[in-house]
């Protein structure tokens, strides 16, 4: 009986997680359709998290790479005063990056949903 309690609780806790999870989310980013992306990005800072190689497999054009890996690290590279176009393989490593920017002080921060997984548009490959 003890157990079922202990089950129960633990999955109250991770739908409570998800839910304020989700909630903080949405107050740091504004996610994009491609179309809204694509109007956007040139006059942003276009920056793909994902890892160099996925990078070198192919990227939006003019984006620069920061992989999230990386961002603690270099996110000063980033400037504050414009807004930030994000984007990563699927849209949760943009995610958490757009969290950390956030708690650091940007506050334009946009990103693309569905990720490059979803990118119809021109990308550059190394």
């Amino acid at each position: 009986m003890t157990l079922i309690y202990i089950i129960s609780a633990a999955l109250i806790g991770l739908v409570v997680y998800f839910i304020i999870s989700s909630l903080r989310l949405k107050k740091a980013v504004s996610g994009l359709t491609q179309e809204q992306f694509i109007e956007g990005y040139r006059k942003a800072q276009l920056v793909d998290v994902r890892e160099p190689k996925e990078f070198d497999g192919g990227h939006i054009l003019g984006a620069r790479n920061i992989p999230s890996s990386q961002m603690r690290q270099r996110f000063k590279e980033i400037r504050s005063d414009k807004p930030v176009y994000l984007y990563c393989q699927n849209s949760a490593r943009s995610s958490r990056t757009a969290l950390f920017l956030k708690k650091k002080g940007y506050t334009q921060i946009y990103q693309l949903q569905g990720g490059f997984r979803q990118w119809t548009g021109k990308i550059k490959a190394k």
